[in-house]
């Protein structure tokens, strides 16, 4: 790529946080989702790490039905955002090599309502939308690496899937946000977030990437796996799609206005998150062919050799 078609590419954005039983009805799809090409796993990556680094932690998604659970928690119910879908362990299973995050049109009573509740997570009397979010909250974390994500999905309007990570310590936005891939709207987003002072209010380092470039480059772009990276340690956070730079800053930049205990975010472990949300900065449901898919070839986490400290697991990380 070069540089004019990268500054083609790139333009600053502010993004919003990605902070993501009963009778069952019957799913309801309003269109035929088109094929993708067919699946080829990736092994060279794992076999080949960065020179320089070792393979801390990954998983390949080799198995078949649910995902690893001594690697993955999942989310349950409405979580973030006021987005449209119920997340559910059932919406993500392992098939053929991949992780396939499944969102559906679907409709059941909100097992979690309350009539006259000011919540919004429990004044809806019904889920008219079910997806799947997975974290590796309390099961591992990490300090400074390459964590990178090979994917594919439909860059439609009303998904809004991602793969990014939150700090351990801290409440959001001072356990600080790293947002490797996000997508909603026609753009790719490549965040950094943390504190700004106030509650609830972030400052956003923030760049994006037009789907429209990506398509003018490679007309077949949605139909292929791509790999999206951090790049992180104590000098500097650079993301990429790709092997193109996206995005990057100092890591001593990222300084929280409010805070407890952590005052520099991006120097504490931090979990990943992998999820597929619907709706709302998602953009419109009302055309979008269900069922949506978002495939996960693998997640892979490299350290330096000589780093031995920064690596959590169920006794050090969760979020």
């Amino acid at each position: 790529m070069t540089q004019q078609w990268i500054r083609n590419l790139i333009s600053a954005a502010l993004a919003l946080p990605l902070a993501a039983g009963g009778e069952t009805g019957g799913a309801e799809t309003s269109r035929q989702a088109p094929a993708l090409d067919p699946f080829k796993a990736d092994t060279v990556g794992r076999a080949q790490p960065p020179e320089g680094y070792r393979l801390v932690w990954h998983d390949e998604f080799n198995g078949e039905g649910e995902p690893d659970p001594a690697k993955w928690s999942p989310e349950r119910g409405f979580v973030r955002n006021r987005e449209m879908q119920w997340y559910r362990l059932d919406n993500a299973r392992q098939s053929g090599g991949r992780l396939i995050i499944t969102g559906k049109k679907e409709s059941f009573p909100n097992p979690d309502y309350e009539a006259g509740s000011k919540d919004w997570r429990k004044n809806r009397k019904r889920v008219a939308y079910t997806s799947a979010s997975l974290t590796t909250k309390g099961k591992f974390s990490v300090t400074y690496g390459i964590l990178e994500a090979r994917v594919r999905f439909k860059a439609v309007e009303g998904l809004w899937p991602a793969f990014w990570t939150t700090g351990i310590s801290e409440t959001w936005p001072a356990c600080g946000e790293i947002d490797i891939m996000e997508y909603y709207k026609g753009k790719f987003l490549a965040n950094f977030a943390w504190s700004a002072g106030r509650p609830r209010t972030a400052v956003w380092r923030s760049r994006t990437v037009k789907v429209e470039d990506c398509r003018a480059k490679d007309p077949r772009w949605d139909d292929k796996f791509h790999i999206f990276k951090l790049d992180w340690d104590e000098n500097r956070l650079r993301i990429f799609i790709d092997g193109e730079l996206v995005n990057e800053m100092a890591t001593a930049d990222a300084v929280n206005q409010r805070f407890d205990k952590v005052e520099h975010p991006f120097r504490q472990p931090h979990g990943i998150i992998i999820n597929l949300a619907l709706g709302a900065n998602g953009g419109s449901l009302d055309k979008l062919a269900f069922p949506a898919l978002y495939e996960v070839d693998y997640v892979r986490v490299y350290r330096k050799i000589e780093d031995e400290l920064g690596v959590g697991d169920a006794d050090g990380a969760g979020h």
